[in-house]
């Protein structure tokens, strides 16, 4: 019965529903792990919901264990079994209720230990592990993966591109590799032919065209903040503003509906193949059209290698080169990338006057709140930031800081529990924990800012400096201790606290960086005075000074226009 029915034909017409009658209806005695594995990816082709995600998953591990074989079955079973797994997790995650994923990713690990060989011969398998280590936060096994996949000339882009995406996080490497990597991207990415091409050219109309294009257009995402800030503020007489919105339509939200309303145009790519989507810019005479991704998880670089728009600028999303050369920007300042460096970027460098970037503030009140420690009697130190930050070489000295500082407490942050046990582990061997408290995100926004009321100096991560983290801390009167980074993304910290007149706040170095922590703690009255000037000096600095951002940044795009 089953010979008789063609699958492929039915999958190719995108048939799921039917697909899954047939295959429902059939006895499960003369199920194979094909089938059953097709099952799972027609529930999720057909369905996006949470529960036939759950269902899915059922399907692709029982397909796996049918046929634990090294064949192509057992391949794809497993394959779909970890990237749905991990599409739950993140799911779960979001709505801060992890129930289910946190023993799966043990489940993985498991299936890896068992098929070690199997993993490293399959790049698809290897970069679905890639995903799982990152929720699990083991950074240096994510590069050592990634790396090889990537050493190989038949790495695909997303592989090289998650590989330099992820060495932000550690100290593996120079300015000068990042370069050579996002170039040898660049090789890599498609040229499409120029006959299915409308010709590009730019507007006819007396304003100027702007388009920005964004993955991550939705609440909560730390692009948002940014955008907004030169969304609301600009001059309609002058420029003519777009947003290619490349998240999934079934996940637009408020947010989404907000920008919608700050813009021209608002188009929805994420459906749309790459030949479609430069059609579209093209013929909309995009002037000057801004990536806001870089080499995140959403990007679709080769867009721009085809170029969209007869200038292309990245800013924002992706704090480092692309190494496109159709790419002929990136927005930094002289804090990021300083003036003998820019032959490490394969873009031209448009300068801010002052900050590379500034934050829309928050719609919840601000009061100067008295130093935690005064109450207290001990020095709260704290990171809200993502804890693929947090690699060894900071979990080192930050250990050192809190045995340096009698009664010295850490308030780390993950609603996740996965996220948390690898921190404890981490944590563990330094012998700390007791220092260390984990809070969860649970709440709304605004509990989520009061908990920084907790803190009396937040701790910045290094090389991968927090960005949206460090406005949020200052926003509500927290100073920051970061230290000087190699590159742009690891000079954030720096940017910031110059800009507030804090360079007593920024470390030259590692045991730098200890000293000032330890010395905080010594000296209440300079504590006080510190938080002092973030709390007085934060709205009226180039960090949340909107409108002087907003005119910069449309007069750098005139200038360039012109």
């Amino acid at each position: 019965m089953n010979k008789k029915i063609d699958f492929q034909k039915l999958f190719e017409e995108k048939k799921y529903t039917k697909i899954l009658s047939i295959i429902q209806n059939i006895d499960k005695k003369n199920l194979n792990s094909g089938l059953i594995n097709l099952s799972g990816v027609c529930k999720i082709l057909s369905d996006k919901s949470e529960v036939t995600l759950k269902s899915a998953i059922i399907d692709f591990r029982t397909a796996y264990l049918k046929d634990k074989k090294k064949t192509e079955h057992s391949f794809n079973a497993l394959k779909n079994f970890i990237n749905a797994s991990i599409d739950l997790f993140d799911i779960e995650f979001k709505s801060n209720e992890i129930n289910l994923t946190g023993d799966i990713l043990k489940e993985i690990f498991l299936y890896y230990n068992d098929n070690k060989d199997y993993f490293e011969k399959n790049d698809e398998l290897t970069r679905a592990l890639v995903r799982a280590l990152v929720r699990n936060v083991d950074m240096e096994k994510v590069i050592y993966y990634l790396n090889q996949i990537a050493e190989k000339e038949t790495s695909s882009i997303d592989a090289l591109a998650s590989y330099i995406y992820y060495q932000s996080f550690i100290y593996n490497w120079d300015q000068k590799k990042f370069l050579e990597y996002s170039q040898i991207l660049d090789q890599k990415l498609i040229t499409y032919p120029q006959d299915k091409i409308v010709k590009i050219s730019g507007s006819d109309r007396k304003k100027i065209n702007i388009g920005f294009h964004s993955a991550d257009i939705r609440s909560r995402h730390s692009v948002t903040h940014f955008l907004k800030t030169v969304l609301v503020n600009y001059d309609r007489n002058k420029f003519n503003i777009s947003i290619y919105d490349g998240n999934k339509p079934d996940k637009e939200d408020s947010t989404t509906r907000d920008f919608n309303q700050y813009v021209d145009n608002m188009t929805n790519i994420r459906n749309l193949d790459d030949i479609e989507v430069i059609n579209l810019v093209r013929s909309d005479k995009i002037d000057i059209l801004i990536d806001l991704m870089g080499l995140t998880s959403n990007h679709r670089l080769s867009l721009y290698k085809n170029r969209l728009a007869p200038t292309q600028i990245t800013w924002c999303g992706f704090q480092n080169t692309t190494g496109i050369k159709e790419m002929d920007y990136i927005i930094a300042d002289k804090n990021l990338i300083f003036e003998d460096e820019k032959k490490l970027y394969s873009e031209k460098i448009l300068y801010m006057e002052d900050i590379w970037n500034c934050h829309s503030g928050f719609d919840i009140p601000r009061s100067e709140i008295t130093a935690p420690i005064v109450e207290n009697k001990f020095i709260t130190f704290g990171s809200f930031n993502n804890y693929n930050k947090i690699n060894d070489r900071v979990i080192k000295v930050w250990s050192k800081i809190l045995k340096k500082v009698k009664n010295s407490k850490l308030i780390l942050k993950s609603s996740n529990a996965t996220f948390r046990s690898a921190m404890v582990e981490k944590f563990r061997k330094y012998d700390v924990l007791n220092f260390i408290e984990f809070l969860s995100f649970k709440g709304n926004f605004e509990d989520h800012l009061n908990q920084y009321k907790k803190i009396d100096i937040a701790l910045d991560t290094f090389p991968y400096n927090g960005v949206t983290t460090s406005f949020e801390a200052i926003w509500m009167g927290v100073p920051v201790l970061t230290m000087k980074g190699f590159n742009y993304n690891s000079r954030s910290g720096e940017s910031i606290n110059k800009n507030l007149n804090l360079k007593e706040l920024i470390a030259e170095n590692e045991n730098d960086y200890i000293n000032i922590a330890v010395s905080l703690e010594k000296n209440i009255k300079n504590l006080k005075k510190i938080r002092n000037i973030v709390f007085d000096n934060a709205l009226n600095s180039p960090l949340f000074d909107q409108n002087k951002f907003s005119n910069q940044f449309f007069k750098s795009l005139e200038k360039i226009y012109n």
